[in-house]
């Protein structure tokens, strides 16, 4: 598939604010000590790139006036059930925020907020997860594992966040407190990956040149990509970087999104500098980019049998 940039961006930027609020709703709820200011200013971040992710949501559609319809389809579209969960999420995280803002801790109904949180970033995290999952004739997605991806890798880059964010707020106890669980979301969501990148390289397409002419015995070569010049289906349905492109950004994925931060995680863990969480963050947003794009780029269409594929 040819992956959109927006929506790239869009998965990417929140899912790690969906993971960055779960980690505030978590210790919350564990009383873990926390300073006013973080939780004020790490609610604000989260709004912001979830507002940004949704912003970005728009830039891929033919028309942007009439994205409202995407609710209508409620009952048997993911997206439009990603469509109504993501706005509620975002006003409830706002609630949260101006609740802390105004009222501090004394408000009767904060206390219910962070199961609310909890419970639409796992709602939204299964609609955006489902959208892609529920395509059945796309292999390299249709399985469950891409619904526990999405959220692991989502509570990954939202827990790198949150411990960088720690150590640039000056809180060191809290910063290193974080270290072990964001290592091992960070590992987790490593070894998913692996396993779905190893799945996919061995799926073959159901449908063959031979099947859908109806020509069994006869040895079949594509010679032309299906038609003189491009289209919608060429551009569109193959992402068209060069297989040592691919390569590239496999590199990018295993050693910037995961192996680099997790070293940097390491260190810190073993009593190195804090200043390394900011680092370790800084290295995983191309990493997770990269990781993001061959997502889509891997998953190949069947059109592409016949509209791509030449001798």
């Amino acid at each position: 598939m040819h992956p959109a940039w927006s929506v790239i961006v869009f998965t990417t930027v929140a899912g790690a604010a969906q993971g960055l609020v779960v980690l505030l709703a978590l210790c919350t709820l564990l009383g873990v000590p926390m300073a006013p200011a973080l939780v004020s200013g790490s609610l604000f971040l989260a709004l912001v790139m979830l507002v940004t992710g949704l912003g970005a949501s728009f830039l891929h559609l033919g028309h942007p006036l009439r994205a409202w319809r995407a609710v209508a389809m409620w009952r048997t579209s993911w997206l439009s059930r990603e469509v109504i969960v993501l706005p509620a999420f975002i006003a409830v995280v706002g609630v949260w925020w101006l609740t802390f803002q105004w009222m501090g801790t004394s408000a009767p109904w904060l206390k219910a907020l962070p199961w609310l949180v909890l419970a639409l970033a796992a709602l939204l995290w299964l609609c955006t997860a489902m959208i892609y999952a529920c395509i059945r004739f796309i292999a390299e997605w249709a399985h469950p594992i891409t619904i526990v991806y999405y959220g692991l890798m989502g509570l990954a880059s939202g827990a790198l966040l949150a411990s960088a964010g720690s150590a640039l707020a000056g809180e060191t106890a809290l910063a290193r407190g974080l270290v072990p669980l964001t290592a091992v979301l960070v590992l987790g969501a490593w070894a998913l990956r692996c396993i779905t990148l190893k799945r996919n390289q061995g799926l073959k397409p159901a449908s063959t040149l031979r099947s859908a002419t109806g020509l069994p015995g006869t040895p079949l070569v594509q010679k032309s990509m299906g038609m003189s010049a491009g289209s919608f289906n060429t551009r569109e349905f193959f992402h068209g970087a060069s297989a040592a492109a691919v390569r590239h950004v496999r590199l990018a994925l295993h050693g910037l999104c995961f192996l680099l931060p997790a070293l940097l995680l390491a260190a810190v863990w073993a009593g190195g500098p804090i200043a390394l969480l900011p680092l370790a963050l800084v290295v995983h947003v191309p990493g997770l980019l990269a990781e993001r794009w061959l997502f889509f780029a891997q998953a190949r269409h069947p059109q592409n049998l016949y509209y791509q594929q030449v001798s």
